[in-house]
């Protein structure tokens, strides 16, 4: 098993190895929910990313997100305009002052099942918080996943960090991003 692990960490090492990700085919899936359970999601695309890697452990990140790109894919027509524009406006990520999110990873750790936890800076509408993404190898691909607290980022829209009494107009604070890296 461990000659197994070694080789797939090898393969995974000259796979990857230190360079940017393929901007047509790596995106940000984000899903938000509402205290009823509701869920709406969408995409997001990088401006620019890269990934350091070397003797089988991440050295390093950083990457850029075109906040313009936001768009909802749950919903369509009139209700997917809708969102999309609350979204980008001042009540969420404010995108006509703030056109683009950044993460810069500071350090990872391998796992024992071959991920790697890293902690990096986020920065959302020029507030940077630290935040911890696990990233998952995977042939040519990598993916990773991070949840933020949006209320860390002045992002106050029906949150309860900032309103009292929102009964079931709560939205949660946790962010959920799933992201599919390709190199």
């Amino acid at each position: 098993m461990k000659i197994l692990n070694f080789i797939i960490g090898l393969f995974t090492i000259l796979t990857f190895g230190q360079g940017s990700i393929n901007l047509e085919s790596s995106f940000i899936k984000w899903t938000g929910e509402k205290i009823t359970g509701e869920t709406h999601y969408g995409t997001l695309k990088f401006i620019s990313g890269k990934l350091d890697f070397s003797s089988d452990k991440i050295n390093g990140g950083e990457f850029v997100v075109d906040m313009n790109s936001l768009s909802v894919d749950d919903l369509t027509g009139r209700g997917k305009a809708s969102l999309e524009s609350h979204l980008v406006s001042d009540d969420f990520f404010s995108v006509d002052k703030h056109n683009t999110a950044s993460l810069v990873i500071l350090s990872a750790k391998k796992e024992s099942n071959g991920s790697f936890r890293a902690k990096g800076n986020l920065e959302i509408k020029g507030i940077t918080n630290e935040v911890v993404v696990i990233f998952i190898p995977a042939s040519e691909k990598m993916t990773a996943k991070l949840i933020f607290d949006r209320s860390k980022f002045n992002v106050r829209y029906g949150s309860d960090s900032f309103f009292d009494n929102l009964g079931n107009r709560l939205i949660l604070n946790d962010v959920v991003l799933e992201v599919s890296l390709s190199f």
